[in-house]
């Protein structure tokens, strides 16, 4: 693992092809379901010092992936994103410490804090001269927070779809120039 140290300051951008915004719940509370969102975009400012660096990213809800169209299909109803209403899910920073990322988390116009476990991987340029930068970082949330409630009970006891949810990124940036 690299040292945040070496991450140049300067502004950064999500790259979209090398980008995972994932997800994982628990369906039938006896497996794992895990997907990811396709159309992301973002931007990162490094700041000289590390603590005031910003990050501000966008996810597009109808770009959601199970592996299961009819899952899909369900995740961009009414029943749990709204993808009609709301096409976004956004990220905005409000602190980091060079380990942990903090910040706003916007899903169908609820805000609410989000802490992210934050994992360096290390800078390097690529073949064509850009530099990039990589990132693994995971938070755990509570899908009701955000207004995500739709379920279903089981007969054995519990419920279709867990509330907590993890998110797991793993993200690579463009230094813009």
């Amino acid at each position: 693992m690299s040292s945040i140290k070496n991450l140049p300051a300067g502004t950064w951008s999500v790259d979209p092809s090398h980008t995972e915004v994932g997800f994982v719940a628990r369906h039938l509370m006896v497996s794992k379901v895990r997907g990811n969102f396709a159309d992301v975009a973002g931007t990162v400012v490094v700041a000289d010092d590390i603590t005031a660096s910003t990050v501000d990213v966008t996810v597009q809800m109808a770009s959601v992936d199970t592996r299961s169209a009819d899952r899909d299909t369900h995740l961009k109803s009414a029943d749990f994103f709204d993808v009609e209403n709301y096409p976004t899910m956004r990220f905005v920073s409000t602190s980091f410490d060079g380990e942990e990322l903090s910040g706003d988390l916007t899903i169908k116009d609820v805000t609410k804090p989000v802490t992210f476990e934050v994992e360096f991987n290390g800078v390097q340029a690529d073949p064509w001269g850009n530099t990039k930068a990589g990132f693994e970082a995971e938070a755990e949330i509570k899908r009701a927070d955000w207004g995500l409630t739709w379920n279903a009970a089981i007969e054995g006891g519990g419920v279709l779809v867990s509330d907590k949810i993890k998110i797991v990124l793993d993200v690579q940036l463009l230094k813009q120039a």
